[in-house]
């Protein structure tokens, strides 16, 4: 089952995209975003389901080095 996490700006607090893992991300884990950025997870949080679903909101907290 994959995860679609949103990828969060810790500098502006505003969502930078939306992402698909295999998993669940580590908060050590880096990936790329779609500008080519190598970036590091700071931070990731679990929310609760929106009642009546099963899929939990899944934020990602990032600082990227060029803010866009």
């Amino acid at each position: 089952m994959s995860i679609i996490a949103t990828i969060m700006n810790t500098t502006t607090g505003r969502p930078i995209q939306k992402m698909k893992f295999g998993r669940m991300p580590k908060p050590w884990a880096s990936f790329n975003l779609e500008t080519g950025e190598l970036v590091q997870a700071e931070r990731v949080d679990v929310g609760k389901p929106a009642p009546g679903k099963f899929i939990a909101p899944v934020e990602v907290w990032v600082t990227p080095k060029s803010d866009d």
